[in-house]
């Protein structure tokens, strides 16, 4: 295999996606992406047999380095997932997913580096996407939670001026609950049932949601904007301490960004009006590469 191509690995609640990284031009390998569904209430041998039958068609070389995006809660380092009570991937908890995916994908002889899909993202997206050029930026992803990054140089910050703890948004708090409370999938989903009391709303998706107020259905409006702007109020302040002078959205339901735009870039000009003058919120450019091609360079990075 060409050394300048890295294979490599997706992994999310519903899916898997094996694909090819060209690490010169910084894009997936035309006709090497492949994406499958994923039973992630399957076994743990079930949920590995997924994986590396998806990786299969790379047909990498034993000694390949790979890198893969999965959420958390992971032990990235030790290779060892740490899920449960999330309902997607908990049989694979306390598994060494390193070592069995070395077996299955490098005939035990390669190297797996495992990055959190929300960092891969933000990497992605600075690497040959909406954050490239920019020192210091911030990556968003909206979708079951809040996943976030803070990259100065394409390197993820765990402290400093304006990060959360860890990095991470989804430990942070809105008028004393969880911020994922007022902004997640579940949160949507059940703000909305509450404001139209149908039992049937609780089977609406995000996007279903916010398709409904791009077709100006008030309760929709009012349920995304209510979400979005609180967010942006959490936001705003942090980016403004780091300096990031681009934050980035992606995750499933920024591709709704017509949808999700204003009121998030509202929030933030509410709680620092100077942000819309000085820095860019943005949608990804890379929504569904992104990740891919930030596993990439994380693999790279780590080894050497």
């Amino acid at each position: 295999m060409d050394p300048s191509r890295l294979p490599v690995l997706e992994i999310g609640g519903t899916h898997v996606t094996a694909a090819l990284v060209d690490a010169v031009a910084w894009s997936i390998v035309p006709g090497s992406a492949e994406r499958r569904a994923l039973d992630t209430g399957g076994s743990a041998d079930e949920i590995i047999s997924m994986i590396i039958d998806a990786a299969a068609s790379l047909q990498p070389a034993d000694r390949s380095r790979w890198g893969v995006a999965i959420p958390g809660p992971f032990d990235y380092a030790r290779g060892v997932a740490d899920f449960h009570g999330v309902g997607k991937l908990d049989a694979l908890r306390g598994v060494d997913l390193g070592a069995a995916l070395r077996r299955g994908l490098t005939g035990g002889t390669g190297r797996i580096t495992f990055v959190n899909d929300a960092e891969a993202f933000a990497v992605g997206e600075w690497t040959a996407g909406a954050a490239y050029g920019h020192d210091r930026a911030i990556g968003l992803t909206l979708g079951t939670g809040v996943g976030s990054t803070f990259l100065v140089h394409g390197i993820a910050q765990r402290d400093g001026s304006g990060v959360p703890p860890e990095g991470r948004f989804d430990l942070l708090e809105i008028a004393g609950h969880p911020l994922e409370d007022t902004i997640s999938r579940r949160a949507i989903q059940a703000r909305y049932a509450a404001r139209t009391g149908s039992d049937a709303a609780d089977q609406l998706d995000v996007r279903e949601i916010a398709a409904r107020a791009r077709d100006g259905e008030h309760r929709a409006i009012l349920v995304m904007g209510e979400a979005l702007r609180a967010l942006g109020r959490v936001l705003a302040p942090r980016a403004a301490a780091f300096g990031a002078t681009v934050v980035v959205v992606g995750g499933s339901v920024a591709l709704a960004w017509d949808v999700i735009e204003e009121p998030l870039s509202a929030g933030m000009s509410e709680a620092s009006p100077a942000w819309r003058d000085q820095r860019q919120l943005v949608s990804a450019q890379q929504i569904h590469e992104a990740a891919l091609l930030g596993a990439a360079r994380q693999a790279i990075r780590m080894g050497t």
